[in-house]
């Protein structure tokens, strides 16, 4: 019994002597500031487990070997149970057009442009769907049709006005 006691008087020299050191070969190997009080505590455990097979030459070497080792062990079974999942790639992906809500909101409202650009006369019905929806330049939307620029804007101006009088909005589409 009284072996025993000793030992645990042993152990609190031990910490008191060595914690810090214990701590810092713990941190330096993990990174990680909770895992390093962990390992600590784990060393200090396993050194007052197995004292009696200690040969009683360095102990400061015999402590530090404990804790590196702990730290190496907890290495290697950390990076086994990191398994990768599939999620976690999906997860990092952002969608360039944004939420869910965003890109249907987005369709909505392109589906509605393009009943309303279907309601104009030709050739305005043409030129505005390429413009508001094809997102052509009124250069690009010229070259396509054939027809000057000035004629490409005008149509696109002439279609914007129509446009405003469907939605009865005095701001421009």
């Amino acid at each position: 019994m009284k072996e025993a006691v000793c030992t645990e008087s042993r152990l609190a020299e031990l910490i008191d002597t060595y914690d810090k050191l214990v701590f810092s070969i713990c941190y330096k190997l993990t990174g990680d500031y909770f895992s390093a009080e962990d390992l600590t505590q784990e060393t200090f455990l396993s050194a007052f487990q197995r004292y009696g097979t200690f040969d009683g030459d360095n102990e400061k070497a015999w402590i530090c070997r404990i804790a590196t080792n702990k730290s190496i062990d907890y290495l290697r079974s950390a990076s086994r149970r990191s398994v990768p999942v599939e999620d976690t790639f999906f997860e990092l992906t952002v969608e360039e057009r944004g939420s869910p809500e965003d890109i249907c909101m987005e369709e909505e409202i392109k589906d509605e442009l393009a009943k309303s650009c279907d309601g104009l006369k030709p050739p305005y019905n043409q030129v505005a769907k390429a413009y508001y929806l094809e997102e052509l330049s009124p250069r690009e939307i010229a070259e396509r049709q054939g027809k000057s620029l000035k004629t490409i804007q005008t149509q696109i101006y002439r279609a914007k006005q129509m446009l405003k009088k469907i939605y009865g909005k005095g701001e421009p589409v």
